[in-house]
């Protein structure tokens, strides 16, 4: 279910704001956003695994205080990381 080396290095390189950046919010966006859609899918075969929904209500929480941040932080930058991940 985690996300391989690989695919984290081609969403990093994606979302990157500079060379050698793995720890802004939008970076940290996308990894969310890329895990929520891979547990979505999971839940949807496996309706009864309350584990994993819990997990799955915390990664959401968690991406929408970082989108949070970032919306007070530079407006701009969040509607633009909101719009290329196809939140809002």
């Amino acid at each position: 279910m985690p996300l391989t080396s690989d695919q984290k290095k081609k969403i990093i390189a994606e979302y990157q704001t500079v060379k050698g950046d793995t720890g802004s919010p939008e970076v940290q966006i996308a990894l969310l956003s890329t895990r929520v859609g891979r547990l979505t899918d999971h839940l949807k075969m496996h309706s009864h695994d309350v584990h994993s929904r819990r997990g799955l209500l915390s990664m959401i929480a968690k991406r929408r205080r970082l989108l949070n941040f970032l919306e007070k932080v530079d407006r701009p930058r969040s509607s633009e990381i909101a719009k290329k991940i196809g939140l809002k």
